[in-house]
């Protein structure tokens, strides 16, 4: 008896039951958002510290701000070649996340910097209207 089988089947029930998006609902939970992300907010700044650990080169990451969203895309590849993985909380992988801001940020004013791990994006409120996008550029060191 093949139990994944049974498996699969179970869940084409539920998703003829609820409807296909039913599981979309738990994607966060059952697969986390990498790269984690906190982002705060002062006045007209926003300031985003994203966990990316394990860069080699600053062109492993690629970060864009297209008004409400900040995008990111690179892949988080940790140095234990050789060894047999006994237990993941640090997330390793591709990633392509995009991050929807509190309000839309001016293109051409922006800072980031990648530091000990993290990312740190300096953005600022946009008052104008534009629908471009800019490729931000992160530094390598300290502030």
């Amino acid at each position: 008896m093949d139990s994944f089988k049974h498996m699969h089947e179970w869940r084409q029930n539920i998703d003829r039951f609820f409807g296909e998006s039913f599981w979309n609902e738990f994607d966060s939970i059952l697969k986390p958002n990498i790269p984690q992300i906190n982002i705060y907010r002062k006045d007209y700044e926003i300031l985003c510290v994203i966990n990316i650990p394990g860069i080699q080169q600053i062109k492993q990451i690629r970060c864009e701000i297209d008004g409400y969203h900040l995008r990111l895309q690179g892949e988080i590849e940790l140095p234990a070649k050789g060894y047999e993985l006994i237990q993941e909380e640090i997330i390793q992988g591709s990633f392509n996340r995009a991050i929807e801001l509190p309000y839309r940020c001016r293109e051409d004013k922006v800072h980031a910097r990648y530091e000990h791990g993290l990312v740190f994006v300096k953005l600022y409120k946009d008052v104008h209207d534009s629908n471009k996008s800019k490729t931000i550029s992160i530094e390598e060191g300290e502030q």
